[in-house]
């Protein structure tokens, strides 16, 4: 979905934030907890009417995990697949402008499913949403789903900047006090390890792909190159390569007035692995740890994202 039109959503949102008491900032639906500046328990009571389609290009991700990053690196392969000239890629952010459609599908009003169903296909859609949260039509459509995911420590710590610049949790809230809410669960889309728990369900799916924020970074055009194979998006090594600079954190910081508007600043901050070295305590990097270890560090999933390597000193 195009950035500029959601930009000025998103915009409004926080204005609403800035105006909504810290304690409000959540709801608590079906049993998760969710942002109360951007979800309304309307639109997810019927979530499940969601109609996808069997090309539709699907992002899933906790929380500042890199949704946003990886977002714009499926909008830029999946329009030079399609080989859209200025003029086709103009008229399709127009349309998503005109539609206001809020950049994750569990955002904003609950007709806004009606709305993008005028979408044309291929439409990329992004998530936080756990797996039995989701739509059961991506699973029915065999839809493509690229999941993404960070290691949890600098999870924790963009999301603690990221809720204290949005508005989303009070500017008086400490890094400890966050701290213990996160590894508690007691944030919007719940407990991060949930998630590594239940995608591991999906391990040997071969319509889900499993892709890490460090993996991207460590190697961004072998990165990029598995997404396009694994969508089949036609794209040549001089694709990845125009992608590859279009969308690295450089170049998106600096565009993030043109992209985001305003509120710009708060989607770029550091964009580097291992910055949770710079605020956990000796004892919260052990507590971590041991939830890891207790809760995924034995799954097929736990191991892929290599914790020893990057959440351990």
């Amino acid at each position: 979905m195009a950035q500029k039109g959601l930009s000025e959503n998103l915009e409004k949102k926080l204005e609403e934030n800035k105006k909504t008491p810290p304690e409000e900032g959540l709801i608590l639906y079906n049993g998760e907890l969710y942002p109360a500046g951007a979800c309304k328990p309307e639109t997810l009571s019927i979530l499940h009417t969601f109609k996808a389609r069997s090309d539709d290009v699907v992002l899933v991700g906790y929380a500042k995990t890199g949704t946003n990053w990886l977002g714009h690196i499926l909008i830029e392969l999946e329009a030079a697949s399609g080989k859209y000239d200025e003029e086709e890629r103009n008229r399709r952010k127009q349309q998503e402008k005109e539609l206001k459609l809020m950049p994750y599908l569990e955002f904003g009003d609950p007709e806004k499913f009606q709305r993008m169903e005028m979408l044309p296909s291929r439409r990329i859609i992004r998530t936080h949403l756990i797996p039995h949260k989701m739509p059961k039509t991506f699973f029915e459509q065999n839809t493509k789903m690229l999941v993404l995911f960070r290691n949890p420590k600098d999870t924790a710590v963009s999301y603690f900047h990221f809720a204290k610049s949005m508005k989303l949790t009070s500017s008086e809230k400490t890094w400890d006090e966050f701290f213990s809410d996160f590894i508690n669960g007691k944030v919007a889309y719940g407990f991060y390890l949930d998630h590594i728990t239940e995608w591991n369900k999906y391990i040997d799916d071969k319509n889900v792909m499993f892709i890490t924020y460090e993996e991207l970074k460590e190697n961004t055009t072998s990165g990029l190159k598995r997404i396009a194979e694994f969508f089949e998006f036609s794209v040549t090594e001089k694709d990845i390569q125009t992608i590859e600079e279009k969308t690295s954190f450089k170049t998106m910081k600096e565009r993030a007035a043109e992209t985001h508007g305003d509120i710009g600043q708060n989607f770029f901050r550091k964009g580097i692995v291992g910055d949770w070295k710079s605020i956990f305590s000796v004892d919260q990097s052990e507590e971590m740890d041991r939830k890891f270890e207790e809760n995924v560090g034995r799954t097929r999933l736990g191991k892929m994202l290599k914790y020893e390597v990057y959440c351990k000193n």
